[in-house]
């Protein structure tokens, strides 16, 4: 994988029609109480477009999933400048007690082919 604009950004020399985003989700922090067991720093990564991956003997809670999954699809492609996702980077849980947060980063930058994803 080749770096490009020297900021650590990866894309493949495959010669694919595509490029997406490697994603990391952490929690951010917790403004309540957690109650679903997580905790600061509890993620999961997004890689290859499709494939989810916890840290071995990790759980996410598949509440806290459903509330940031409809979000990613979006953040694993550039946006423009001014679209509100491309800032952003915190989404929250919907449990009004747990109060928890989640960031979203982006971690390399792949060139696919989307004739393999399709």
């Amino acid at each position: 994988m080749d770096d490009i604009g020297g900021n650590g950004d990866d894309v493949g020399g495959d010669g694919g029609d595509m490029e997406l985003y490697d994603l990391r989700v952490v929690v951010d922090r917790i403004e309540g109480r957690s109650v679903c067991g997580m905790a600061v720093g509890d993620r999961f990564t997004l890689e290859n477009s499709a494939h989810l991956r916890l840290p071995d003997g990790e759980h996410f809670c598949v509440y806290a999933l459903a509330s940031v999954l409809p979000f990613l699809a979006a953040k694993q492609r550039d946006l423009a400048e001014g679209d509100w996702l491309e800032r952003d980077t915190l989404f929250a849980c919907p449990d009004p007690e747990e109060r928890l947060v989640m960031r979203v980063e982006r971690t390399r930058r792949r060139r696919m082919n989307s004739a393999d994803l399709t």
